[in-house]
């Protein structure tokens, strides 16, 4: 590790203001960028921590019958609070890592971050989410943009996101045992108006929608609607885990079986 300051605002906007300072750096729950900065991969001379942020904390559920969450709710707290308003999203919350990886990282770290292997960004995707920052909302249709790429600006901070609880939802993730990533992982959301499925942990672009799924899952709602639908290989993750190949066939078997959860 290497010597800096740390700050630790009460609110949104000390935060806000805090991240103008040059060389100032974010930190949630730092389960991503604490192991950066002890490989020196990044050295930001300031870190604002979010985490203290009472604002940024909780989950509720808003007058249109959306759950809302604070961008500095750990994984465990979503897991808890979100289970009667959503039990979907709690379900994926509770298997990210593990106890101390959940007691620490943050919804809206694990979003701004946007691990191409990360769970959050297939809730967020699949659900057709809204991030809600310190200056505007993102759908996320528009919000990811590719491995560890958002359209977050710089000293722009996710203060929360906001779930369309669907008619019914389920999250499959094949799990990589070291990491607790998902090797291939599908949330895959049944709305009034649609299914929407999105995939996590394959492609090299990130998080992606699969959208020959949807439209068959919309018509029939049934693993049988995904016979005969694949998705290609190129483009897909290839490394020690798994071939580009093994993890295009893992998209069609993960995503049959959380439809068959969800029914």
């Amino acid at each position: 590790m290497y010597a800096f300051e740390i700050e630790r605002p009460a609110t949104i906007a000390d935060a806000v203001a805090a991240l103008q300072a040059e060389d100032a750096q974010a930190l949630g729950g730092g389960q991503t960028l604490i192991p950066t900065l002890k490989a020196r991969l990044a050295m930001p001379g300031s870190l604002i921590s979010l985490s203290g942020i009472g604002e940024m904390q909780g989950v509720c559920q808003d007058d249109d019958g959306s759950v809302c969450i604070g961008g500095a709710t750990t994984h465990a707290a979503v897991a808890g609070q979100a289970a009667a308003h959503y039990p979907a999203l709690a379900a994926l919350a509770s298997h990210i890592g593990d106890p101390a990886v959940r007691n620490r990282g943050t919804i809206g770290g694990s979003l701004a971050n946007n691990d191409p292997s990360a769970c959050y960004p297939a809730a967020a995707l699949g659900s057709g989410a809204t991030i809600m920052t310190n200056a505007r909302k993102i759908a996320a249709d528009d919000y990811f943009q590719g491995m560890f790429t958002t359209a977050l600006d710089a000293g722009e901070v996710i203060t929360e996101v906001r779930f369309p609880v669907p008619v019914v939802a389920n999250y499959q993730k094949f799990v990589q045992p070291a990491s607790r990533f998902a090797l291939v992982g599908v949330f895959v959301a049944k709305y009034a108006d649609g299914v929407r499925v999105a995939v996590t942990g394959a492609s090299e672009e990130g998080v992606f929608r699969w959208t020959e799924a949807e439209a068959a899952l919309t018509a029939n709602f049934t693993g049988d609607a995904l016979e005969g639908l694949n998705v290609p290989e190129e483009g897909m993750i290839a490394d020690l885990h798994g071939s580009a190949a093994y993890r295009a066939h893992l998209v069609g078997v993960m995503t049959k079986r959380a439809v068959a959860a969800a029914s």
